[in-house]
């Protein structure tokens, strides 16, 4: 009798086993497919990236309407901090440029936190020019679509 209720548990225990392995590899395929994907469209990848970005701060400060940003990466601090806006930059941090609404916001990923937030004077010149130190990311202009073969 004990015998049966040991072989019992031995197969339960390699049952849950198996589902785990099961399991754990089709994420871990799944992520490699994603990862495949991004390698191949890095288009798609930054446009990802960037409504990600925008859709974190949209959580943390209510966002222009009916305007994409542009999105910059903080490169190197160190040619940015005369300018108080960049102040308590850090290296990595996002800019998030609304011309039409003429807001900066400086978000830090890593704290999921807005660290400022400033007007944007564009002068007469609606075009932005880029700034040494920070580097920019391609904005979705419109939601990304996937192809199959």
């Amino acid at each position: 009798m004990s015998f049966m209720k040991g072989k019992l548990l031995l197969n339960a225990v390699l049952a849950v086993v198996t589902v785990a392995s099961l399991a754990g590899a089709v994420y871990f395929y799944l992520q490699y497919q994603q990862t495949q994907l991004a390698l191949k469209n890095p288009t798609l990848a930054a446009q990802q990236q960037a409504s990600a970005i925008v859709t974190a701060v949209g959580k943390l400060i209510d966002l222009p309407k009916n305007e994409q940003p542009t999105i910059a990466t903080v490169s190197d601090i160190t040619k940015l901090k005369d300018q108080p806006f960049f102040a308590k930059a850090q290296n990595g941090d996002k800019v998030l440029i609304y011309t039409q609404a003429k807001e900066a916001i400086l978000y830090r990923s890593s704290e999921n936190k807005i660290i400022a937030v400033a007007p944007v004077n564009l002068g007469n010149n609606t075009a932005v020019t880029p700034t040494p130190g920070i580097t920019r990311v391609p904005t979705p202009t419109k939601k990304p679509t996937t192809t199959s073969k």
